[in-house]
């Protein structure tokens, strides 16, 4: 990419986020030497250094990203428009030379270290209803934050085949199973939900799958065709036990009757297909349509109050960068153990995991884990547990959380990791 491009992208970014005057930027770029992203505690805004970075290969230009050197850093050519773009974020950056960038080689080389190429900026899409729901979602939030730029979807863009042009798609709180989160049995009356309940019933008619239910699972074999096909999926909270639920019961109606309270089927256990699911096998759901769970695949049943659990904190795993670059990836921080936090599916019990599952984090001692990924077909999804890394139990009406006050959250930077994630060069792995 030619510099007056990239002066035009970074041009265009300030403009359209940030509302500064432009008058004084010059094409004056300096090409000798890098530009360091240091993504230890020395760095003032963790979660902006992303846009940056994004930003730099969505322009074109080549950016390395350094697996667990420095709290996995990043590695830019040096220029000014570079440069002020940072400054205008409030990222912090270090000027380094030839010699010192070959001394960081050397370091990476003779550790458990790696250096990957980014070569494409994810074009992103995030899934949620048109009608703005009374809540906020934790990665719509943070790629505002960072700079990243993404597209909303949802049923109709979905099932209009919509998927193809993005790389990278997030699920957040959609509940797949057609049964509103059993929202009913506290916000009864409510005229968001009311709302919620007629929008959906709508789309379903106007897409032809009769119901609800019956949409949201067609709506998840979607999804997973578009995984398979080599799509980056992202999920937290409800959606991530939800789209496998609604992919297991391709043929089982699990959807109790919230209207009047109808029992579900009691062989319904018995009709799933776990193989049609990405991460889970084995559960079992929750036969009582007055208790405002799913299934036995989370480990906290945040709304169970006989069943839930407290919370602690979270562990991230430490794999071999050279031999392990996907988990090793999305793992990247500069914190290993990080507080928990709540969600309608706040983690993932282990028995009821795939054996193909990674393990990105989890509770020492618990028979849960909160952070999983694995591979479907060409594509790779990556499950992470809870609502709100900063809010440990959000609830609905809360104010969003305000991320200028968090700029070194280690929870969102795992959700920055999975945005940035699909930009790594894929190369054959060294043994």
């Amino acid at each position: 990419m030619k510099r007056r491009a990239f002066l035009t992208t970074v041009r265009r970014y300030v403009a359209t986020t940030v509302g500064l005057d432009l008058a004084g930027f010059r094409p004056t770029v300096r090409v000798s030497g890098s530009l360091l992203i240091p993504m230890d505690d020395v760095q003032t805004d963790h979660l902006k250094a992303y846009g940056v970075t994004y930003r730099v290969v969505q322009a074109g230009i080549k950016a390395e990203w350094l697996l667990n050197y420095r709290g996995g850093s990043f590695l830019l050519p040096d220029g000014a428009a570079i440069r002020r773009d940072a400054a205008l974020a409030g990222v912090s950056v270090e000027p380094v030379d030839d010699a010192r960038v070959m001394a960081i080689r050397g370091e990476i080389e003779a550790s458990n270290m790696d250096a990957v190429p980014l070569e494409k900026a994810p074009k992103v899409a995030v899934y949620v209803p048109p009608n703005a729901p009374p809540w906020d979602d934790a990665v719509t939030m943070a790629l505002q934050y960072a700079g990243v730029p993404f597209d909303k979807v949802w049923d109709f863009e979905v099932l209009g085949g919509k998927l193809s042009g993005y790389d990278w798609l997030h699920l957040h709180h959609e509940d797949f199973t057609g049964q509103y989160s059993k929202f009913y049995l506290i916000y009864a009356g409510a005229s968001w939900l009311a709302e919620m309940v007629r929008f959906n019933s709508d789309a379903a008619k106007r897409l032809g799958t009769g119901t609800v239910p019956e949409l949201k699972k067609t709506v998840a074999r979607a999804i997973r065709e578009y995984v398979g096909n080599g799509g980056f999926l992202f999920a937290m909270c409800t959606a991530t036990e939800t789209i496998d639920l609604a992919l297991a019961a391709e043929h089982v109606d699990i959807a109790a009757a919230f209207a009047d309270g109808t029992p579900m089927d009691p062989r319904a256990d018995e009709k799933l297909d776990w193989s049609k699911a990405l991460a889970f096998a084995g559960a079992h759901l929750e036969p009582n349509p007055q208790i405002a769970s799913f299934s036995d695949i989370d480990g906290h049943q945040v709304n169970a109050p006989a069943r839930r659990q407290p919370l602690g904190a979270y562990k991230l795993f430490n794999f071999s960068a050279k031999i392990d670059p996907v988990p090793t990836i999305l793992v990247q921080n500069h914190r290993q153990v990080i507080p928990d936090f709540y969600g309608l599916t706040t983690s993932f019990l282990r028995s009821r995991l795939k054996p193909s599952d990674v393990v990105l984090a989890d509770e020492e001692g618990a028979p849960w884990v909160k952070y999983i990924n694995g591979n479907h077909g060409k594509g790779t999804w990556t499950f992470f547990g809870g609502h709100d890394p900063e809010d440990q139990q959000h609830q609905i009406g809360d104010p969003p959380t305000d991320l200028s006050l968090h700029p070194h959250s280690p929870g969102y930077r795992l959700i920055l990791n999975n945005v940035l994630y699909p930009a790594a060069k894929k190369r054959e792995l060294k043994t």
